[in-house]
């Protein structure tokens, strides 16, 4: 869903009521994942309910931390707000958020790709999804970018090509080359295993909420992870920083760890697509 409290009453009165239902007669045979704009911070009930049936991670686009391009984008809901401050609220009622960012509005300084590795750092947004600025067909910014012909090409939905379909007024060399600077450093071994111990000393999930139990296959993807982060990949030290460190301050949270872990081998390769010549 694009943005699931969208409909607050009847997802309060009807939807998570009857998802409750079936997840606590199911015994919570697994968690759900939505997104939701960065207001659910306010709705602390709402949150709560959304824990009892069964969520625990969120997508929420932070989109930027430049107010001015929060205005040029029409993110209302985000602005005039501490937006870490709201992270980290959300965080400490037990979900794991996953955020979404922008880079390329007309009104991003050049300070804009430090301000994106700053504020994903700081948040401890451990899956933190950065794109490049497109215009797809049909929108307001197609639109006005047409009227002022500086459209290039068209839309294809892969945020995976480093490229963007209009003249950005940025210079675009610079543009293309901050970006994939933001794109290799957060997910380099160093700031993305801070970064996972930044969001777990925020993370407080409820205990006996029903989440998944351990698995087989969670064991074995332990040891590979053992053998493939924690022995051969050059980070091998800030995986075992990380793992001890969750073992002596957040135990409940190790195998969150390991996951979490995984996940960054996997942004790692596709962050070395980003940095390929285009």
């Amino acid at each position: 869903d694009d943005n699931f409290i969208g409909n607050k009453k009847k997802l309060k009165m009807e939807i998570l009521p009857t998802m409750i239902e079936w997840s606590k007669g199911k015994k919570y045979p697994f968690a759900f994942f939505t997104e939701a704009s960065i207001n659910i911070a306010d709705d602390e009930d709402l949150m709560q309910m959304m824990l009892t049936a069964g969520f625990d991670r969120l997508f929420i686009g932070i989109e930027t931390p430049n107010a001015e391009s929060l205005d040029e984008c029409n993110k209302v809901q985000n602005k005039d707000r501490d937006l870490v401050a709201e992270v980290r609220k959300i965080q400490n009622c037990g979900f794991e958020v996953q955020g979404g960012f922008i880079i390329g509005f007309d009104n991003d300084p050049i300070s804009i790709f430090r301000s994106q590795i700053n504020f994903i750092q700081k948040s401890g947004i451990v899956t933190a999804m950065v794109g490049l600025l497109n215009a797809p067909p049909g929108t307001r910014l197609y639109q006005r970018l047409k009227k002022e012909n500086r459209l290039l090409k068209s839309f294809s939905g892969d945020n995976t090509e480093c490229s963007t379909n209009f003249i950005p007024k940025m210079n675009y060399e610079t543009l293309i080359s901050g970006y994939k600077n933001v794109i290799d450093t957060i997910y380099s071994p160093r700031p993305y295993y801070e970064r996972v111990r930044t969001f777990l000393k925020e993370y407080k999930p409820p205990r006996g909420n029903g989440m998944p139990r351990i698995k087989f296959y969670h064991i074995t993807a332990f040891f590979k992870s053992v053998w493939f982060l924690g022995i051969r990949e050059k980070g091998r030290k800030y995986y075992w920083k990380l793992l001890i460190s969750t073992l002596l301050k957040h135990p409940r949270a190790f195998p969150l760890s390991v996951s979490l872990s995984v996940f960054g081998f996997h942004f790692r390769k596709v962050a070395e697509k980003f940095s390929q010549p285009q």
